[in-house]
């Protein structure tokens, strides 16, 4: 099985947030010196205009790769986009641009995909917002993918937007709602719920060893899709450093999909289980198997 990773913004001082599709080639080259065979970059949450010019971008770097017979040895193939935004919780941006989250509406879905919606693969929205729930209904019938995340969602609501379509949760634990005794939120509904999906950062910095040790021992291993949330200030292999911002907010994770599988294999995690995080899991949850 190949190696996937459904949400990466960059690496080795290339991100998404550019007009240059050879940066995007550039991520994609760098990746697969770290053994990733497939990529979603994912798109920071923008004003809708920059969010659709990266994504353009993006979808001009995929023009490449098909036209490239050298691709499959070079560079990690990209299979679409991973829009995290803009219909988020400002209460829950963690390291992204709160200014730039936007109320759920039909008509900004419209414009936010118009001619792009066929190589966007995933979209994080926050469920509790108002209007999310229709979204999210209209984000599934256009036959794309709903994660929730950057949310402040009670366990009732995550659960609302499990049933309108939702089946992912975005890097689970970080940059939600916290688990608490008497309201589970989001993160204990994502625990909980046997049918869906939860991205998990395994780096030394996002969770606790603990944590996710947690996440294995509850979660069915075939919902567990390992992430790395690589930022263009992540080195492109061996780096363990926390990646923060001025404010000592985490911005991204530290290491490839595949440096934290061995990381976690090597510290006592079970290799059978631990792979398919990175690889069949991800796969079925993105469809590839049905495209095959």
């Amino acid at each position: 099985m190949e190696v996937i990773d459904i949400h990466t913004h960059g690496i080795g001082s290339f991100d998404t947030e550019t007009a240059s599709r050879k940066q995007i080639i550039k991520i994609a080259e760098l990746h697969a010196q770290n053994g990733v065979e497939i990529i979603v970059p994912t798109i920071y949450a923008s004003e809708i205009d920059v969010m659709r010019l990266h994504v353009l971008t993006v979808k001009k770097a995929m023009e490449i790769q098909a036209s490239s017979e050298s691709t499959a040895i070079s560079q990690a193939r990209i299979l679409g986009v991973h829009l995290e935004g803009p219909f988020l919780n400002p209460q829950r941006c963690g390291a992204l641009n709160k200014n730039a989250f936007i109320k759920p509406s039909e008509k900004a879905l419209d414009e936010l995909l118009d001619g792009v919606s066929e190589v966007v693969k995933v979209i994080t929205v926050a469920p509790e917002l108002d209007g999310a729930i229709p979204l999210i209904r209209q984000i599934r019938d256009r036959g794309i993918i709903v994660s929730m995340g950057h949310s402040d969602a009670t366990y009732s609501e995550a659960e609302a937007g499990f049933y309108a379509g939702a089946s992912g949760v975005t890097h689970l634990f970080n940059a939600m709602r916290p688990f608490h005794h008497r309201e589970p939120g989001i993160a204990g509904f994502a625990l909980t719920n046997k049918d869906i999906y939860v991205e998990v950062i395994a780096d030394p910095h996002h969770l606790h060893q603990k944590t996710i040790s947690l996440i294995f021992n509850t979660k069915a291993s075939d919902k567990i899709i390992i992430i790395s949330d690589t930022v263009k200030e992540t080195q492109s292999s061996h780096y363990t450093g926390g990646i923060i911002n001025t404010s000592n907010t985490l911005m991204g994770g530290s290491m490839t999909v595949m440096e934290a599988a061995k990381r976690l294999i090597k510290n006592g995690f079970n290799e059978e289980l631990v792979m398919p995080c990175i690889t069949t899991n991800p796969a079925t949850y993105v469809g590839l198997h049905s495209m095959q």
